[in-house]
């Protein structure tokens, strides 16, 4: 009995369940009739006022044409008119000479007959009569002023509506990604002088290949782009690809978007470990901010709940499982206000920025081994690399390894970009908005090196997740073929 009763409200359950579908999808079907029939009523109206727009157009080019065929008319009246009265006055006075001259034969007076025979010839010969044209001036004829709208009528009688453009195809070739951007290109695979416009999606994915359904960050769109080429700028890699697609768009509609693509964005990511920080360091993600306040208090309210709870720092990625371990008891202490970063370099090239705030007084930028110890600061150890500057007084601006230092005598930077090949045992910082190198470094790593950051009064901001800028990859080739030339500290390893 229970197992039927069971079996039914399973059976119920079903069928509740599919009759929801159902209601669903009569909701849905409903809601689709609903945007057909305004759809079409919109078509209409787009399509009322289209022809109302040519109507318009074809009475505007009506009234001029009309216009000027009525100044021509004009025109011609008033020559053939003026050509009339030069004819009636030169009638006139014809006939006023030839009454003249038919008074003039029934003179009997032989000298007075003369003298009016000469007046007569004399009036004769400067007569107007016989220097008017007797052609009119003008033709009667107005057929230049016809049109013939044959071939627009065919025109008018091919419009159709507007044809879905094609999906474009991406140039896999021609796509590039260097300096933080992405240039996609794509073409039409026929030629279509009606397309307006391109739509541009993309979104970031650590899936090769096609993109997935599930578990996949939404697209982002550019739109309105005219040309069949596009960069996008100041991009962070945060994930190892990126997906990109395009469609064509016409006045009216756009086309199927083109196959997805998927471009290779791999670059160095990390963020501030704040279980390595000094006690006076503030840490957020990128940020780190001297803290005058944050040390002995901090370190009592911590030590209480390390003590009751035995509550362990976390570590986010490549920072080896004893050092995560021993937590904070691994926190730089003394004049060491150091932090480092919680992914090692093991192997390629890698590139960051460091950005300090103005009022910072002194702050260092490098990398070491996971081995710096806690009263270590960066340079003054053969495991660590830097370049530092100090304003407390007046600017000082080195490069440091071994205790060693070597000062550069050029202007410190807003901001710092440097660059690790670790299989070339190379470590170069540069001047990240003018590329200008600052200094190179030659070694040869011997183990994965952390970026390190000192600070004292102030705060930095690293930005990571960037491609190694074509510039820097430029300096670094002409730099690889000279030798010796970067300074003395470059070959201590």
């Amino acid at each position: 009995m229970d197992e039927q009763r069971e079996t039914l409200q399973r059976i119920v359950s079903t069928l509740a369940n599919k009759n929801d579908e159902i209601h669903n999808f009569i909701d849905m079907l409903n809601h689709t009739i609903n945007n057909v029939q305004v759809n079409s009523s919109n078509a209409i109206s787009e399509l009322d006022e289209e022809f109302d727009g040519l109507y318009s157009i074809l009475v505007e080019m009506k009234g001029s044409m009309a216009n000027t065929i009525q100044q021509e008319e004009a025109r011609k009246i008033q020559a053939l008119q003026d050509q009339l009265n030069q004819c009636s006055n030169a009638l006139e006075s014809s006939e006023e000479l030839l009454e003249l001259a038919a008074q003039s034969l029934d003179i009997k007076d032989s000298a007075e007959f003369l003298k009016a025979a000469r007046q007569i010839k004399d009036r004769v010969t400067t007569a107007s009569a016989f220097r008017i044209s007797l052609k009119p001036k003008v033709s009667d004829s107005m057929t230049h002023l016809m049109v013939d709208f044959a071939l627009e009528r065919r025109m008018l009688q091919a419009v159709k509506f507007l044809p879905v453009p094609k999906a474009p195809e991406i140039d896999l070739a021609a796509c590039l990604v260097a300096d933080n951007c992405i240039t996609v290109s794509w073409r039409m695979p026929e030629e279509d002088s009606r397309i307006d416009h391109f739509v541009l999606e993309y979104r970031k994915t650590n899936f090769d290949g096609l993109p997935r359904v599930k578990d996949e960050q939404r697209w982002e769109l550019i739109d309105y782009i005219k040309a069949t080429e596009y960069t996008l700028s100041g991009l962070k890699f945060d994930t190892k690809y990126m997906n990109l697609r395009v469609q064509a768009c016409n006045k009216a509609v756009a086309g199927e978007y083109s196959d997805p693509v998927t471009l290779e964005t791999k670059a160095f990511v990390f963020s501030l470990d704040s279980t390595t920080s000094h006690l006076n360091l503030k840490v957020e993600d990128t940020y780190v901010e001297w803290d005058p306040t944050g040390g002995k208090g901090q370190e009592k309210i911590k030590g209480k709940e390390n003590k009751s709870s035995g509550a362990q720092s976390p570590k986010r990625t490549s920072i080896s499982t004893r050092s995560s371990l021993r937590g904070s008891r691994d926190r730089f202490v003394g004049e060491s206000y150091t932090v480092l970063g919680d992914t090692a370099v093991e192997s390629g090239q890698h590139y960051w920025e460091v950005r300090a705030q103005k009022d910072c007084k002194s702050y260092s930028v490098g990398v070491t081994y996971r081995n710096l110890g806690k009263f270590d600061q960066l340079g003054k150890t053969n495991s660590s690399w830097c370049i530092q500057i100090n304003n407390w007084l007046q600017t000082t601006f080195s490069a440091k390894h071994s205790n060693k230092t070597k000062t550069l005598d050029i202007p410190v930077p807003h901001r710092i970009g440097v660059y690790c090949d670790f299989d070339g045992g190379q470590l170069a910082f540069y001047n990240a908005d003018s590329k200008e190198l600052l200094h190179t470094f030659r070694t040869k790593f011997m183990q994965p090196v952390l970026p390190g950051f000192m600070i004292w009064c102030g705060g930095l901001t690293v930005s990571t997740g960037l491609q190694v800028p074509s510039a820097v990859k430029t300096l670094q080739k002409s730099e690889n073929g000279l030798s010796g030339s970067t300074g003395s500290l470059n070959n201590i390893a």
